[in-house]
This record gives C-alpha cells, structure tokens and sequence, in this order.
C-alpha cells in the first residue's frame, strides 16, 4: 500500500516513540489569541513531523490531535467512535481539520452524531471508490453521506490528487454545500507536497476560530 495515502513515505509513522524533527525550532513561534479549539483528524498512518498537522499541533497550544488504536488498518466505525469522544472532551464544538482519509471519518460522524462542532476542513478529501483508494487496508468508509448534518464545511483540493478526481471534488461540493478552495497542482497536499507548515491552510482555519 502506498505510504502517501494518509502521509507522506516519511510521515508513515505515529508521533509517539518517533524522533523529532527540528522543522519547528528554525521558525518564530505563532502566537494565538483565545480563540476556539482546533481538532486534526489524521489520515492513515498517521501524520509524521514534516506534516503540516504536526506542524500546527507544534505551534499552537491549542491545536489537539485525535487518537486512534491502530493507524494502519482504519475501521470507519472505530475511527469516528474516536473523534466523538475527543469532540466530547474540547470543552467547547472545535474546528475539526481533516486530511486524506480523516475527511471520510469527518464526514460519516457529521451524518450520524448531534454532538456539535463549530465547522469543518475537510484537506484532499480521497474518493472511497477510486482506483487508488487501500481497500485492504481501510474498511467501512464507503458510500459517503450526502448530508453532514447542516455543518459548515470547507473543502480543500487539488486538481493533480492520486486519490481523488475533480468530477469527484465536485460531488462532494455540490453535496455538503461546502465552500470550495482548489489549490491548482498540489499533490496530496501531505509532507511531499512541500508545503511546510502551510500558512495559507492556516490562514483559512483562523477565518472561523473567532467567528
């Protein structure tokens, strides 16, 4: 299975037990306000340090990960089991920001959960029926809902994704009434990317903290 699904072939690791890598220390620290918390919802194997999650989870204090058992063998069921019980614990409904796979477990939580959350960012949602996507590997995540529950949803793209397509995107836009942001050719918009620590994605999520 191609590492680069949920990650980058470095990121294919948890953070837990993993070294670090000094992407952080050669930037000045960003300073946040007392704004809404930010929840990330990694893809499959998680997101390593040169990931732009990890990044923003170094950054700011208040930017908190979701926790799952087994990171290379998602269960849909398991992994939005997860997410409600971190959304449960915020204290406050936080901006869920998913990536890759993390977006299918967004997305079928908003259709089945009243638990409430501010909004979403949904980063290279993956089609669940496309050639690319590890159906050895990850179960549950098809049949994607067509209603996420009148949450308000931003999805973010690119037009070269191996694992989505734009028809696809569009679906899914058209579908969760989302607003739309294409980033032209970015790749999966992971660590190979090259994004670094995204400022533009963070700029996007900082629209609605304070909102």
């Amino acid at each position: 299975m191609n590492s680069r699904f949920g990650a980058s072939t470095s990121d294919a690791f948890a953070l837990a037990g993993a070294p670090r890598v000094d992407i952080v220390a050669q930037r000045p620290k960003l300073r946040d306000t007392e704004m809404r918390p930010v929840l990330l919802v990694p893809g499959i194997n998680n997101s390593g340090p040169a990931h732009w999650q990890s990044i923003w989870q170094q950054c700011h204090p208040d930017v908190r990960r979701v926790a799952q058992r087994d990171w290379d063998h998602p269960v849909c069921d398991e992994w939005t089991d997860a997410l409600d019980r971190a959304i449960a614990v915020a204290g406050e409904p936080p901006i869920i920001v998913a990536h890759s796979l993390g977006c299918l477990v967004a997305a079928h939580w908003a259709a089945r959960s009243k638990r409430a959350v501010h909004s979403m960012v949904l980063v290279a949602v993956p089609d669940p029926e496309g050639p690319a996507f590890p159906v050895q590997a990850a179960h549950g995540f098809a049949q994607l809902p067509r209603e996420l529950g009148g949450t308000r949803v931003m999805l973010v793209s690119s037009t070269d994704d191996p694992y989505s397509s734009t028809a696809f995107t569009a679906r899914c836009v058209a579908d969760w009434q989302a607003e739309h942001v294409s980033l032209g050719a970015a790749g999966h918009i992971n660590a190979d990317s090259a994004l670094g620590a995204w400022p533009q994605g963070w700029s996007l999520v900082n629209r609605w903290r304070d909102a």
